[in-house]
């Protein structure tokens, strides 16, 4: 089957703006989205972290790298602050080589996210 460039959606709601917690949440997300998806970390192109504006102790993509991401383009933003939004959320878009179709990727939202995206969270 050819391979194809997918985009895969992810959130996490962390338990704390720490260091520990931020990078913990943002790896088990991270493997997750690839282990249901059936990519490894070489099939990935980029990705591109949100995090809400109350977490400000590190960059997620210090994750991604700890996972292998070394050779892939990874850059951090902080989401809009929106009133009433949900609070601690790490938000992935990574784009991958796979030869799913659109309809047979799976987007992960765990510990509090699957709010977010009730349509379409694993």
């Amino acid at each position: 089957m050819e391979s194809k460039v997918r985009g895969i959606r992810g959130a996490i709601q962390v338990s704390e703006d720490s260091v520990e917690s931020v990078l913990n949440a943002t790896r088990r997300l991270l493997e997750t989205m690839l282990e249901l998806n059936e990519v490894a970390t070489d099939d990935a192109i980029s990705a591109i972290f949100t995090t809400t504006p109350d977490l400000r102790s590190c960059f997620p993509a210090e994750a991604a790298r700890s996972l292998g991401f070394s050779d892939t383009p990874l850059i951090c933003a902080q989401e809009i602050d929106v009133p009433g939004s949900l609070p601690r959320v790490v938000r992935v878009l990574l784009w991958v080589y796979s030869g799913k179709g659109k309809s047979a990727i799976k987007h992960v939202y765990l510990d509090g996210a699957e709010v977010l995206r009730k349509d379409i969270a694993q």
